[in-house]
């Protein structure tokens, strides 16, 4: 489906290496982003150094200002939603902007694509956050993660939501009015509900983005906490492989709209966050890693894995990208970029 893309958040992790994906095909893309975050104006130069000065169109813009995302909405044939507020703990500490951005900002967005008239494709970036802590769910204690004790494909889209968390329920307000829309408006929507997201472009904090934290904390020196034991589990994917979800949903919309799926590395691709990532890192980094012990944190799952199958099913889409292959991958482009990480 060639057209006009709009992509909210253009300048963040994902939001950038889709519109370069986009732009590499040939796509009409407008960037629509507040630039609050690390790195999005490093990767708004990346795509500016790559394809040119006026490749795309850039919008300086706050979901949470109504009027300015339904100027940039108002030629959409395609809007991929992925701005938003991404921490827990910011969420925690700032109950309210997190709902502004999160809930009202996506609200702001839906209506947007609604008024516009166009019918637009819309994507919204979920999170497995909408299933709460799970504390219903059987975990059993192996020797280096948590694993369940009966899904052993991981949790299908039919659990039931359990919003835990300020973040898991603006991102799950968000959720099901982009779920809605498509019923009561007919508005072509499509529900990614994404596990942890990793990759190139990704400036990740110790609040957010863990796996790329840990890589840059291990090549830049950084001290590495570790909250909890490490032996949570959480399934991984690459963010190629997210955006392969994207187009496939954009691709058959007629076909997905109206529908959720979990989108991440499923059971085939899972990592206990330090007792197994750790020795990855070492083995890269050729040497031990210190570390901190902290707290376990708020709404922190001792497993998380996505049944990814729906999306098999009806996308015919599955990660690619294994776990060990896609760090290598990032761990590389780090290490290539050390002028991206200073100060």
């Amino acid at each position: 489906m060639a057209g006009q893309y709009l992509v909210t958040g253009g300048a963040g992790f994902i939001g950038s290496n889709y519109v370069h994906r986009l732009l590499s095909r040939g796509e009409t893309v407008t960037v629509f982003d507040n630039l609050s975050r690390g790195g999005s104006r490093k990767n708004l130069a990346w795509l500016r150094e790559t394809f040119g000065e006026g490749a795309f169109r850039l919008v300086e813009g706050d979901i949470r200002d109504a009027n300015a995302i339904q100027q940039a909405a108002a030629d959409a044939d395609v809007v991929v939603h992925l701005a938003g507020q991404v921490a827990v703990t910011t969420s925690v500490i700032n109950p309210r902007e997190d709902f502004e951005i999160n809930a009202q900002g996506t609200f702001n967005v839906l209506e947007a694509a609604r008024l516009s008239g166009r019918n637009p494709a819309f994507i919204y970036a979920s999170t497995n956050k909408v299933y709460g802590g799970m504390e219903d769910v059987r975990v059993v204690e192996e020797r280096t993660r948590y694993a369940y004790a009966d899904y052993p494909y991981g949790i299908p889209e039919t659990h039931p939501l359990d919003f835990h968390s300020p973040y898991g329920c603006s991102k799950g307000c968000g959720d099901q009015y982009v779920r809605d829309y498509a019923r009561i408006y007919d508005l072509p929507t499509v529900v990614f509900r994404q596990s942890c997201i990793y990759g190139p472009r990704q400036f990740g904090v110790e609040d957010q983005g863990w796996v790329a934290w840990f890589v840059i904390a291990t090549l830049t020196g950084k001290p590495i906490t570790v909250y909890g034991d490490g032996k949570q589990v959480r399934d991984v994917l690459y963010v190629e492989d997210l955006l392969n979800a994207y187009d496939a949903a954009v691709a058959q919309i007629d076909h997905a709209a109206g529908t959720v799926y979990n989108v991440g590395g499923g059971a085939e691709n899972i990592l206990a966050i330090w007792t197994e990532f750790g020795p990855l890192l070492e083995k890269l980094a050729g040497k031990t890693l210190p570390t901190a012990q902290g707290d376990w944190r708020p709404g922190d799952q001792r497993v998380f894995v996505a049944d990814v199958r729906k999306a098999e099913a009806e996308l015919g889409w599955r990660p690619k990208v294994g776990v060990e292959e896609g760090i290598r991958r990032l761990y590389q482009w780090v290490q290539e970029n050390p002028g991206l990480f200073e100060g």
